[in-house]
């Protein structure tokens, strides 16, 4: 019988090795990691193979792990990158009520914001003059909002700084744009695009379960509305991240079935380009505290849940990335190792997690991220929003000839 694994064992697996922990598992469960081993691609995982993987504990659930972080090694090689970024949150205040927020504020509130376009147009110089290469712009939702207040911000972004990437709006804001403007999605999405939006964050997926999403936030926008943007944004040559959050009321079930919904948009468009697993912050929400969630995830959730979706979506989103905003310092490197490739942006001025009580700060220079990779003998190297620009940050006479010959190539 399973039982459940210690945090130091947790903590000692990254000294596993496949071959080493293989002989251990149940033989179903080996059975379907090897031939995900074998082939790198988690589509030809049944469903129900899928759900075993996600309930797993004890021996099954080190190798999972292990079979996670030997299939990020062939998929994604041993660099781990990170974009130079400034987080932008337009404004607190916000209608939609989601229960697990504790960033949003009534227009009354004493500490409630509202940036002006000249404001957010002086953060883009900041953070270009910083080294950004990214700017990621979100909000809350303010009633009355000007209809083409997210083109406008755009407009001013890029007249500030034309060369910089922004990475903005997510689909629930997408869909209060549509209704502000009364455009059609397709429209909207070109005329965001025309005007310098770069990629869209593919955030306010929570989980893409209407029967879930009701208790987190009745007013969100559905499953349905939050595939429809994806795919539209898709369609519009507008690229997007994906994303999936945990710990809160959910299932395992619910992980394997977004993440092969997920893998299915992106065999029809192939517009993803990373996953992004986001553990519940549970301290200041009010979904934890009318007892709706629990205290979010687990130490064996964090991992399981990054190695789940490096066996599930292999061959199809391969890149996958750690919210270290949400996690601690070693944290974020046993994740690394169970699966993920890369640490996400630096942010420069994160809100949102820390509001709801995360404790990661605001900020982690690229100085810190190259630390933590070299720390877990990986190779730092910044990207680009999209993956298309990889630059090692450390001269190659300072890695082991294996890792120089990688970054050669990278």
């Amino acid at each position: 019988m399973s039982r459940e694994l210690t945090t130091s064992e947790l903590e000692a697996f990254p000294a596993l090795e496949w071959p080493d922990i293989a002989p251990r598992l149940t033989p179903a469960l080996r059975g379907s990691l090897e031939r995900v081993l074998e082939t790198q691609n988690g589509a030809d995982l049944s469903l129900e193979e899928s759900y075993a993987l996600a309930d797993t504990e004890g021996d099954d659930l080190l190798g999972l792990l292990a079979a996670a972080n030997m299939l990020r090694a062939e998929l994604a090689g041993n660099i781990v990158t990170y974009v130079v970024n400034r987080n932008m949150n337009f404004t607190n205040i916000c209608f939609v009520g989601c229960k697990f927020c504790a960033f949003s504020r009534g227009p009354r509130e004493a500490d409630a914001y509202f940036h002006s376009l000249d404001d957010m147009a002086r953060k883009a110089v900041e953070a270009w003059q910083l080294g950004a290469t990214e700017v990621c712009i979100q909000g809350g939702l303010p009633r009355n909002l000007p209809k083409f207040y997210y083109r406008d911000i755009l407009r001013a972004v890029k007249d500030a700084v034309p060369r910089m990437h922004i990475h903005a709006f997510s689909p629930m804001e997408i869909v209060y744009g549509v209704e502000l403007t009364g455009m059609p999605l397709a429209d909207y999405l070109s005329m965001l695009r025309d005007n310098g939006l770069g990629t869209l964050p593919g955030t306010a997926a929570e989980i893409l379960d209407d029967e879930i999403r009701h208790i987190l936030s009745a007013n969100k926008l559905s499953t349905a509305q939050w595939i429809e943007v994806i795919r539209a944004a898709h369609r519009c040559g507008i690229r997007t991240t994906s994303t999936m959050m945990y710990g809160h009321a959910e299932t395992p079930e619910h992980w394997v079935r977004q993440m092969r919904l997920l893998r299915d948009i992106q065999s029809d468009t192939g517009g993803f380009t990373e996953f992004v697993p986001l553990g519940f912050v549970h301290q200041n929400t009010i979904l934890f505290h009318q007892g709706l969630a629990r205290t979010g995830p687990t130490l064996a959730e964090h991992l399981k849940v990054h190695a789940l979706a490096r066996v599930l979506l292999a061959g199809s989103i391969n890149n996958l990335q750690v919210s270290w905003v949400k996690l601690n310092r070693k944290l974020s490197q046993l994740c690394l190792h169970a699966g993920a490739n890369d640490y996400g942006g630096t942010l420069m001025e994160e809100n949102i997690s820390r509001e709801a009580g995360a404790t990661a700060g605001q900020y982690t220079s690229p100085e810190d991220f190259q630390n933590l990779i070299l720390e877990i003998g990986r190779i730092p190297a910044e990207r680009n929003t999209t993956y298309s620009r990889i630059n090692i940050k450390l001269p190659l006479d300072e890695l082991t000839a294996e890792q120089a010959l990688e970054a050669e190539f990278a």
